[in-house]
């Protein structure tokens, strides 16, 4: 099956209890697809302070709140054109689950 998965486009969700090897899954599909030579990230969320979610996933600008000293450019812009693995999305908040 992740043969079958690397050769497609779309999205995948990967489900499964902790440690069943959900980021392994997404490696090899990644390894094994045409975005294999771009980046891949996995991210915890669940690790995440929910009052970084938003900058850590979406990045932010020099100044954008107290203590923003650098631009930031988030971890969709550091996975662009490659594979984003978002481990434990069950962990955000509703609010940010849908953003």
């Amino acid at each position: 099956m992740i043969g079958r998965l690397a050769r497609t486009q779309a999205p995948v969700y990967i489900s499964g209890e902790s440690g069943s090897g959900k980021e392994l899954a997404a490696r090899l599909i990644h390894e094994g697809g045409a975005r294999r030579s771009a980046p891949f990230v996995a991210v915890n969320c669940g690790a995440i302070p929910e009052n970084l979610v938003e900058s850590i996933l979406f990045g932010h600008e020099k100044g954008a709140f107290t203590g923003a000293s650098s631009r930031h450019s988030g971890k969709f812009q550091e996975a662009d054109g490659g594979t984003l693995f978002l481990d434990e999305v069950a962990e955000l908040t509703l609010d940010m689950q849908v953003k």
